[in-house]
């Protein structure tokens, strides 16, 4: 990891601390993907939810083309895998109440020992899954 890789982190990592704040301090809201993904297919008050995931996938998109290299595309990826990666993504999603950014990001950083226990478990089954996909099922990082 070089240096540069460092200040992206540390500069990313503030990024979303900042813009979770913002969230918060403007509009009461947590900055839970999950939720606003949900909400803004199916609630009213979907307006400031639309522009926060546009902004989001923009930013990305805007930092893929910029800085070509440093995004990685995975290739030859089974695609029966990956759809069995985001059907169950999406049971635990709401199994748990909430997402790796709601609970993990906002959660932890209210004190929540539900957030607490729940970001455990994501983060343990997510090494669990690596475990399994790289070592027994043979499949490349």
């Amino acid at each position: 990891m070089s240096q540069q890789d460092i200040w992206y982190a540390l500069v990313g990592g503030a990024l979303i601390g900042l813009s979770t704040v913002g969230l918060m301090l403007a509009l009461g809201r947590v900055a839970g993907l999950s939720g606003i993904m949900k909400a803004a297919l199916w609630d009213a008050d979907r307006a400031w939810r639309i522009a926060f995931l546009v902004g989001l996938i923009g930013a990305a998109t805007i930092y893929f083309y910029t800085h070509p290299g440093h995004i990685q595309v995975r290739e030859n990826f089974p695609l029966w895998l990956l759809a069995l990666a985001g059907l169950l993504v999406g049971i635990g999603v709401t199994l748990g109440n909430g997402c790796t950014s709601g609970h993990g990001i906002c959660g932890l950083s209210r004190f929540s020992v539900r957030s607490l226990v729940a970001t455990v478990t994501f983060f343990s089954v997510a090494l669990l899954t690596r475990y399994v996909a790289h070592h027994v099922l043979g499949i490349a990082p």
